[in-house]
């Protein structure tokens, strides 16, 4: 045996999925996981010491965008934020501008793009087009997608369409064949645009009327479409982010009848009520919307029951002039950003709420891994796993947007402002440091992309 046999040895409290091991070790060879343990530690070509922090699986963010807004370079820009927020492999989806991936050629030339500019793992969401191009699905299963995604609700024509349903079923029943999950955005398109169009005829366009026009009705009703399909074809039908508790409650009725059905929930419906986008105006505008106080209530009932596939952030960074409300809610840009306080916050939450980390490493980690197939190299602190990690420092500290590690038009939060009880410190992307607390050290292309490693269901 050498002095050394380890790269790296990181010392901290390790949070596990299921347990919180005090003062422990991880070794750490050719950017893998080769050691776990506590106690004496053993030796190593470099030491990093977080005795103190706490030691978290790198967050795997299950559901982003990186160019909905400015296209492949905006890979750039989206997944340095997520270095600094302690995200170390994000799955990206697929409405990109000026096209959608809809075809293997597509994902390849992407592919391409995240070996160039990407600072952590990414793996992608596939789609289709509004018409069709069901033969695509087939390939770009093959090319290494981690999962599909389509619509109830259309926001473009060609770059984010509705799917009508005879296309959906058709490609719903293609897509069970590659055991991939399809992941839905979740709203009923008639219900939306009538209520918008009565809002606006009324004058009505102040920043809760995005809520009111998007009730949760218009989820729960597409959401029974969807699952009627998974049922009728066997397809893993995943909501893209239920803003509703009644989301997962479903989920678990129809999984109860023998299909596969899933749900997210993006972090904002976990602490974000109607009150906030009064507060925030335009840049606390997203789809879904924020519900009530009560709501959230329930989507913490829904985490503890266990009906909750894992948490996501849906980040989005529109450009800055994209987000001011000047007197009409409808003409502002749907989405928020949520990577770069994706950790603090969620830690925060738990904290906020006397529950444990563990619960931070299942949804934020490991489940989102498995539910896109990345697993066992991402998702967990565990051997032979991809040496991936967020560190934590614990205290008290208040997120500034300022800070966030984007363009210049990015930087802007919801979140803004929030006490916080924890700060990412460092951020470790297979065995190598790639945000120190304040610099992320990592180089565009030193991310890669991560295919989907089997085929098998997160629900089987």
């Amino acid at each position: 045996m050498t002095d050394a046999p380890y790269d790296l040895l990181l010392r901290g409290d390790l949070v596990l999925s299921d347990r919180v091991v005090a003062d422990g070790y991880v070794g750490v060879r050719a950017g893998r996981i080769a050691a776990i343990g506590e106690g004496e530690a053993p030796p190593a070509k470099a030491v990093a010491d977080h005795r103190g922090k706490v030691v978290m699986p790198g967050l795997v963010d299950g559901h982003m965008h990186t160019s909905s807004s400015t296209g492949w370079p905006g890979i750039e820009g989206a997944t340095m934020t997520a270095a600094a927020g302690g995200v170390t492999t994000v799955c990206d989806m697929p409405y990109d501008v000026p096209n959608p991936v809809t075809t293997a050629a597509i994902f390849a030339d992407k592919v391409e793009h995240v070996h160039r500019l990407s600072h952590v793992d990414m793996a992608l969401y596939g789609t289709i087009r509004k018409d069709g191009g069901l033969d695509d699905i087939a390939a770009i299963a093959e090319a290494g997608a981690s999962a599909f995604k389509v619509s109830t609700y259309e926001y473009d024509a060609h770059r984010f369409p509705r799917i009508d349903h005879p296309t959906m079923l058709s490609a719903f029943a293609e897509m069970a064949k590659t055991g991939l999950m399809v992941a839905v955005h979740n709203e009923d398109q008639e219900l939306v645009v009538k209520l918008t169009e009565a809002a606006k005829a009324a004058g009505n366009t102040s920043p809760i009327w995005h809520c009111r026009t998007r009730p949760p009705l218009t989820e729960s009703m597409a959401d029974l479409e969807i699952f009627e399909m998974a049922l009728e074809t066997g397809a893993h039908v995943h909501i893209a982010h239920s803003s509703i508790a009644r989301g997962f409650d479903l989920a678990t009725l129809y999984r109860n009848m023998g299909a596969r059905t899933s749900g997210e929930a993006c972090i904002q419906y976990l602490c974000m009520t109607e009150e906030d986008i009064i507060r925030l105006q335009g840049f606390g505008k997203c789809n879904p919307p924020f519900r009530t106080a009560e709501e959230v209530e329930r989507m913490w009932g829904a985490m503890a029951a266990g009906t909750v596939a894992y948490v996501s952030t849906d980040h989005a960074p529109w450009p800055k002039a994209k987000k001011q409300y000047t007197g009409d809610i409808f003409t502002v840009g749907a989405g928020l950003t949520g990577l770069q306080s994706f950790a603090p916050l969620m830690y925060t939450l738990l904290v906020e709420r006397g529950m444990s980390p563990t619960v931070m490493a299942r949804m934020c980690s490991e489940q989102p891994a498995r539910y896109h197939g990345l697993d066992p190299v991402k998702g967990g602190i565990r051997l032979g796993a991809d040496a991936d990690f967020c560190v934590l420092e614990t205290g008290d500290f208040v997120f500034d947007e300022r800070i966030i590690q984007d363009r210049e038009d990015a930087r802007w939060s919801p979140y803004h402002g929030r006490p916080m009880k924890a700060r990412v410190a460092s951020t470790i992307l297979r065995g190598q440091e790639i945000w120190n607390g304040s610099e992320v050290k990592a180089k565009p292309g030193t991310g890669r992309f991560v295919p989907r490693q089997h085929r098998r269901s997160a629900l089987d």
